[in-house]
């Protein structure tokens, strides 16, 4: 009986398929009509939400540790005995929905997802899936285990950042080629893991009968409101709007770092020679200090942080074993968001508190919806939760606000970060086109050879200004070190059009910031209730693609630049 559903996923995942089993065979024996579809549908929630919790829960236990093999065997074991199990009989369940004919109130986007769910449906690619999600597990492990000496320290390649930054360009050159000989050596190991990943993706592409694994991810991403032509549409908006404004910029540090050609190694140093900003010593001062920021631009986002704090939902310093990267994650049956970084002490990591902070108050915001079809969002808009906390917080870096800096260095923040969002969108365009290429060409795309062709390609016509001379080998493999390809594959345009969505929202906070706030909140509360365009309109801002768009909002963050430059020095 769904009554006796365990309370905790913890508890769940101690349970055999059987009994699973026999909660999904209750709902799916259970008569369906009008008065009974929302104690219905309440009851499919509570049990998908153990599962998923469960999975999320062991997932996070083995990026925090990559080395641990009990939570990798853990892992592992439920993606074989339970995961691919309660996809299907999940799957079950949408068909007895969708033949019911019934539309619950508020479950418009989830039928209209469920029919595209149904429709690409295939038991043959459940245990690909499964496979699938464990090569990206193993390319996991091969970056969270790449480590130099320097000096005389093991030290995490993440860990160089502050390297990085330092005015000593000897010194930073030596860090850069000791890290990118440490990557070259995962390469042949990446291009196998490679190799393997496309032919699975080839193979689930047959199994639901598309043409190839653009046309299987589009439909698995629930893309209804845009198509690859318009992707193509933004790549040439990209290289139209912003790449000359990007290149520019590109120009202006290697004049103010006085040297004759910017090189990889100097992209990270400030150029006006001010000193690193170090924002916090300690990952206790980096959470106290986070919160405030996020009390200042609403109290009770500030407080949705202190639950985290307090509940155990932050990991958040780097260490040698841990997984690369970022996330925030949701553990569903508590309805509570989790926070993953790798902080080492950089502006950087503030960012990344500011960034999986809009991803946690998504969940928090949409947390009152009662299915969890209505809360699973659509991933383009869900960055620009993240995304527009990082410019809805801008204000509030200062040490008066209970922040990081004083008010210069927190103008020096704030222009490096809208550089740093301006130069983002030619990169995006960079693993977006690279990945409608492979997927196009799936024989070459096969190839790692060709990969890194391509990658130069895409590379020269997005990426101009800095020299990458003499390292041929290290530009071409820059496929290999972007997760994303490799463990979620074709997600990364939704950053991009995230972004410009983002800089709209900032725009209205120039204007209003309370109002900006308010009408943030409100789009994350509406969950996947709605359309995409509809959940940026309810955010002000419009869903665009239009080099039109694009060009405004890099006018707005030119000047902005300009004015806090003006201002730091």
């Amino acid at each position: 009986m769904i009554s006796d559903l365990p309370k905790t996923s913890q508890e769940f995942m101690q349970l055999p398929w059987t009994s699973i089993q026999s909660f999904y065979d209750e709902l799916a024996n259970r008569p369906l009509s009008a008065d009974t579809v929302e104690r219905w549908l309440l009851d499919w929630t509570a049990l998908h939400q153990l599962w998923d919790e469960s999975y999320w829960r062991l997932y996070v236990a083995v990026t925090v540790d990559t080395t641990d093999q009990e939570a990798e065997r853990r892992y592992n074991a439920f993606l074989d005995d339970i995961y691919t199990q309660a996809q299907e009989a999940d799957q079950r369940l949408k068909e007895v929905l969708l033949a019911s004919g019934l539309r619950p109130p508020g479950f418009d986007m989830p039928l209209r997802n469920m029919q595209a769910e149904a429709r690409l449906f295939r038991p043959a690619n459940l245990p690909l899936l499964a496979s699938e999600l464990k090569l990206g597990n193993d390319y996991e492990r091969i970056m969270g285990t790449q480590t130099i000496e320097w000096d005389g320290v093991e030290t995490t390649l993440l860990q160089l950042q502050q390297v990085f930054q330092e005015p000593d360009r000897e010194r930073r050159e030596r860090a850069w080629r000791l890290a990118a000989e440490r990557q070259l050596a995962d390469r042949e190991a990446i291009n196998d893991l490679w190799v393997q990943q496309m032919d699975l993706r080839r193979q689930m592409a047959a199994n639901a009968d598309l043409p190839d694994f653009r046309a299987f991810m589009w439909q698995k991403r629930l893309r209804f409101d845009y198509t690859p032509r318009d992707c193509y549409s933004f790549h040439r908006a990209i290289e139209e709007a912003v790449v000359p404004a990007a290149s520019k910029r590109y120009e202006q540090r290697r004049r103010r770092l006085g040297v004759e050609r910017l090189r990889p190694w100097d992209l990270d140093v400030d150029p006006y020679a001010r000193p690193p900003l170090r924002p916090f010593k300690t990952i206790a001062e980096l959470e106290e200090k986070t919160s405030a920021i996020f009390h200042r631009v609403d109290p009770q986002l500030g407080d949705y942080f202190e639950r985290m704090r307090q509940g155990g939902l932050l990991d958040l310093d780097n260490r040698k074993g841990k997984a690369t990267g970022g996330y925030c994650t949701d553990f569903n049956a508590v309805r509570l968001p989790f926070i993953f970084a790798n902080s080492v002490g950089v502006h950087e990591d503030v960012q990344t508190m500011l960034h999986e902070g809009g991803h946690a108050f998504h969940a928090f915001e949409s947390a009152a919806l009662p299915y969890y079809q209505q809360r699973d969002v659509s991933y383009e808009f869900a960055e620009v939760a993240s995304m527009g906390m990082e410019l809805l917080a801008s204000p509030y870096l200062t040490s008066d606000h209970g922040g990081f800096y004083t008010p210069q260095e927190s103008a020096q923040a704030r222009a490096d970060n809208l550089e740093d969002f301006l130069l983002f969108w030619p990169y995006m365009a960079v693993v977006d086109a690279f990945q409608h290429w492979a997927y196009e060409n799936h024989d070459l795309g096969s190839d790692p050879a060709q990969c890194d062709a391509k990658w130069v390609e895409l590379w020269d016509r997005f990426m101009p200004g800095v020299d990458w001379s003499g390292f041929e080998q290290e530009k071409a493999t820059g496929w290999q070190r972007k997760p994303h390809i490799h463990s979620d594959p074709f997600y990364y345009v939704e950053y991009g059009l995230a972004l410009l969505g983002a800089v709209q929202v900032f725009r209205n906070a120039l204007q209003d910031q309370a109002a900006a706030v308010a009408s943030y909140r409100k789009a994350l509360s509406l969950g996947y209730t709605a359309s995409l365009p509809q959940l940026f309109a309810a955010a002000g801002v419009r869903f665009a693609f239009d080099a039109a768009t694009l060009r405004q909002a890099v006018g707005l963050m030119l000047e902005t630049i300009e004015r806090l430059e003006a201002e730091d020095r």
